[in-house]
């Protein structure tokens, strides 16, 4: 008797072993299933054996089953449950039950009895985690019940289960989490990187929906009445909605359900879904969707779906999962928006500046100017009306006179240094000569532009091009300088090259400093290349827009390229 039971005790831990060294190897749990049902089938002498998991919506299904007669269910047949069987005692219990006599089970499970040759069972549950995963299940056609200890036997079995089945979802999170990450990290790199909002979106859509395994997925914005336009689609059928597409409000979906409650909403079922989405929805097979909100400072500017063909709903994680990507999106909006709100307060502030000037140089040439000019001729006057011989008096009138000058001609570079009249009156070409002729170094001047630009992009191109040649003769010590000033293809471009020194720095908070704010105030950049003793390169892009053409015959019009060799103090216009 002793021998039988240590004979029984070795071979239960012989075919417990086995199994945990699969749980232990991490094999697949469709492995460990087959396993414990066949060691437990042959261990407890039962005719089969039956893993079996409940499913969401109340039925059971086959995982895995073993047979000593090979009348075997296959694995995957489901099981409604329902009346008085182990499956569904344990379902609705989550404790183990037995039925010792076939004449008391009913229901699905008893119906199929018959054919599979038994009359008694045992079942003991399968929980992961604290929730009822399934039950472990054995029968045998002996009209005798099964041994007492069936129950308890079957418990190991269960527990090395529930392990292979938790680290089985451990792996599968821990690659979900992974996966999530990686995405949301090569999404978070084009919000970090200032991408345009619109290739965000792209990558918000296409990330998710790969991510969730979905068919398709959209990015939409709301329009005020509530109407959705998708920004952004993927789909992994080849069958994606176009960009651009406007739905109109209202109907039962998840746009409206998102716009109405400003909450993430669900559709698990196209049954009952209306409106213009449910349309498109239906063509393209939908059968379940999940829409999160993408708010923007607090105010609902549109959502992100995500949905799928299949009849499964999508996971109830779903929602969760999408948040991330729509905090992204989100995010890019904002920094959009506060890169849209910088640049328009910069060119605000570039413009207010531009117009100061313009009104201290009108106000120099109109008020100082012409009061000295009034002062000079007065002077003239009483120098006519001066006594002979009073030869002292003439000298100190003929210095005042030309001090006079003097100060008329530093107040005329005062103001041609604060707003070119030149530059407003007669266009680029015109204000690029009178540099180059002012220039103290020789300057071969090339320009490429034909009519009028917007203001405040020819009064940039002018400073641009005072500031470099400034430089080249006071810092740089050159000897000559290069100016290309082109316009083509919606930029104008300009480039003040010389052969000094080099060794220019933007950020010593020199004037470039200016002009590189001034560049991109205006939507454009600037690029400075100055190695030390090999000269400085300086270009300048500016967006323009059409070019507004100049009456003929006005300053500054002619042919697309000009080019002067100018040398300093030489050129007049």
């Amino acid at each position: 008797m002793a021998t039988r039971r240590s004979d029984r005790i070795a071979g239960e831990q012989a075919a417990l072993r086995r199994v945990a060294t699969l749980v232990a190897r991490a094999a697949a749990p469709e492995e460990v299933f087959a396993a414990v049902a066949e060691e437990a089938g042959q261990l407890l002498g039962v005719d089969h054996s039956w893993m079996t998991r409940y499913d969401p919506d109340g039925a059971a299904s086959l995982v895995a089953t073993w047979s000593s007669t090979g009348a075997a269910a296959p694995a995957g047949t489901r099981l409604s449950l329902g009346g008085r069987n182990v499956r569904t005692v344990v379902f609705e219990t989550g404790r183990p039950a037995r039925i010792d006599n076939s004449t008391d089970a009913t229901g699905l499970v008893a119906d199929l009895a018959p054919g599979f040759g038994y009359g008694v069972a045992v079942g003991v549950p399968v929980s992961v985690e604290g929730r009822l995963w399934g039950a472990m299940v054995v029968a045998s056609s002996q009209g005798e019940p099964l041994p007492a200890d069936s129950e308890a036997r079957l418990a190991g079995f269960t527990e090395l289960v529930a392990a292979a089945i938790a680290n089985s979802q451990a792996r599968v999170e821990l690659r979900w989490f992974a996966g999530e990450q990686a995405a949301l990290r090569r999404v978070a790199t084009l919000v970090a990187r200032a991408a345009a909002p619109e290739e965000v979106f792209a990558a918000v859509a296409e990330e998710a929906g790969q991510l969730l395994g979905a068919d398709h997925s959209w990015m939409t914005r709301y329009d005020p009445d509530g109407a959705a336009r998708l920004v952004a689609t993927w789909s992994s059928t080849g069958a994606a909605v176009p960009a651009g597409t406007r739905l109109s409000p209202g109907g039962r979906n998840v746009y409206t359900l998102v716009f109405q409650t400003g909450c993430p909403a669900r559709i698990d079922s196209s049954t009952g879904t209306s409106g213009p989405e449910c349309d498109i929805a239906s063509e393209l097979g939908v059968r379940s969707a999940v829409g999160v909100p993408v708010s923007v400072e607090g105010r609902l500017w549109g959502v992100l779906v995500v949905s799928c063909t299949h009849e499964e709903p999508l996971p109830a994680d779903t929602e969760a999962r999408l948040a991330g990507f729509s905090e992204l999106a989100a995010t890019a909006l904002a920094n959009a928006e506060a890169q849209t709100e910088l640049a328009a307060s910069r060119a605000r502030i570039v413009t207010t500046a531009d117009t100061a000037r313009r009104r201290i140089e009108r106000n120099l040439h109109d008020g100082a100017q012409q009061h000295l000019v009034s002062l000079a001729l007065q002077l003239r006057a009483v120098q006519l009306t001066a006594p002979s011989g009073a030869s002292e008096l003439m000298r100190q009138l003929d210095e005042v006179a030309a001090g006079l000058v003097e100060v008329q001609e530093e107040l005329r570079e005062i103001a041609r240094g604060l707003h070119p009249a030149i530059l407003a009156e007669c266009g680029l070409h015109s204000a690029m000569k009178e540099l180059a002729r002012r220039s103290a170094v020789p300057v071969r001047l090339d320009v490429r532009v034909e009519g009028r630009l917007d203001e405040p992009v020819e009064t940039a191109a002018y400073y641009v091009v005072a500031e470099a040649l400034t430089n080249a003769a006071k810092h740089a010590h050159a000897t000559t300088a290069e100016v290309h000033v082109a316009a083509g293809e919606g930029v104008l471009h300009v480039r003040v090259r010389d052969d000094g020194r080099g060794g220019a720095d933007v950020t010593r908070g020199s004037g470039l400093t200016g002009l590189n704010d001034r560049a991109e105030a205006l939507g454009g950049r600037m690029a400075l290349h100055s190695p030390r003793g090999e000269g400085t390169t300086l270009q300048v892009q500016l967006p323009v827009e059409q070019v507004r053409p100049t009456a003929a015959g006005a300053a500054g019009t002619g042919p697309a390229k000009r080019v002067h060799e100018v040398p300093p103090w030489s050129c007049s216009l």
